[in-house]
């Protein structure tokens, strides 16, 4: 079984959505590199729960998104194509971590995918 593993919140505001998140729930964020996304910690690790990020918004349309953690992306990506998914941003890697991408589903909700995989380090 694979689970949601992070989620992104995209603003149009970051700092200021980081600020809110901060204060209102407790929780630490830390940009991450050059890019408008903060790393986001909810909790302690060994508590119910996930970690994620807030990230600069790309499009007007762009929705909260989670992402499901899997061992092959490469073989989730046919099998979500095989199931009547649509992938909408391919295989891409994340330096240090692994590889992403997103899709929708066959209800119209864009989700993603990450794999922790040594080739993309």
């Amino acid at each position: 079984m694979s689970r949601i593993v992070h989620f992104e919140i995209p603003s149009d505001n970051p700092e200021k959505a980081v600020e809110f998140y901060q204060t209102v729930f407790g929780w630490k964020c830390n940009k991450w590199g050059n890019m408008d996304y903060w790393l986001t910690t909810t909790g302690e690790d060994n508590k119910l729960g996930i970690n994620g990020a807030i990230m600069k918004r790309t499009h007007p349309q762009q929705p909260l998104t989670n992402s499901i953690g899997v061992t092959d992306i490469d073989t989730v990506i046919k099998t979500i194509e095989a199931n009547g998914g649509k992938m909408v941003v391919p295989k891409t890697p994340i330096p240090g971590v692994g590889y992403y991408a997103y899709f929708i589903d066959i209800d119209k909700n864009i989700m993603g995918i990450m794999s922790r995989d040594k080739e993309a380090r």
